[in-house]
């Protein structure tokens, strides 16, 4: 690891509004999940509650924004070329932000999942490790996959939303088999095995660990090439 890409990366995240952006998604969850263990009285099932909107929407979103931030900007104001000037592998760099785009995820967008499972029901520890463990693998290659699509377009943002919302939300709970290449499926499955309940037959433990570090490497490597061809005037 590279102290120094370390740091302009986490002050390029957490500089300026980004930092309360990314705080601002865990603490609106959080608020739900409180109100409506407040209004029910009792014990609440994570999983037809807060979870769709914490794991499908919430994760990938705060995966996407960190992401973006810890490499966006640099390519938009064109500072990234005083970085890729230095005697570093750009697929160092690439490895540098995605671990600092990481952390960003866990903290704000996995450990959640694990706080308001445990405020809707907190005899079901289980339950709540599941949902923890599930959005940690999910969350991992969210980052990974949105640090590619950093690297590759400067709209970045927009087109991991339409993917969000399109791919993962509204095809993936109209078609079944987009299962098979959807993260947010990936990480129910891991959740569904820590979970002790039935995971799916079909796609199985074996598939969903060898896809999502096949697509973590890609994309990281993906990530890095972009920036080794990356030029003064930006590849769109």
């Amino acid at each position: 690891m590279n102290p120094t890409i370390i740091r302009l990366s986490a002050q390029a995240l957490f500089g300026r509004r980004r930092g309360l952006v990314l705080g601002l998604v865990p603490a609106l969850l959080i608020a739900l999940s409180v109100l409506i263990r407040v209004i029910s009285g009792s014990d609440i099932d994570y999983g037809t509650t807060i979870a769709p909107l914490a794991f499908t929407l919430a994760l990938p979103l705060v995966a996407l924004l960190a992401a973006a931030a810890v490499l966006g900007p640099e390519i938009d104001d064109g500072s990234i070329v005083y970085l890729l000037a230095k005697p570093v592998s750009r697929h160092v760099i690439a490895l540098n932000k995605y671990a600092v785009a990481w952390v960003a995820t866990m903290l704000f967008g996995v450990l959640p999942l694990l706080v308001t499972a445990l405020i809707l029901d907190s005899t079901d520890i289980r339950a709540a490790l599941g949902w923890f463990v599930g959005g940690a693998f999910a969350g991992t290659a969210y980052a990974a996959l949105f640090l590619a699509l950093a690297a590759l377009t400067r709209h970045a943002v927009v087109s991991g939303l339409l993917f969000v919302l399109l791919w993962e939300g509204l095809l993936g709970n109209l078609l079944t088999g987009i299962r098979w290449v959807a993260i947010g499926a990936w990480g129910r499955e891991i959740g569904t095995a820590v979970s002790d309940l039935v995971p799916d037959p079909d796609m199985g433990l074996t598939y969903v660990l060898i896809a999502t570090a096949v697509l973590i490497a890609g994309s990281l490597w993906f990530a890095g090439d972009r920036l080794r061809s990356f030029t003064l005037r930006g590849d769109e």
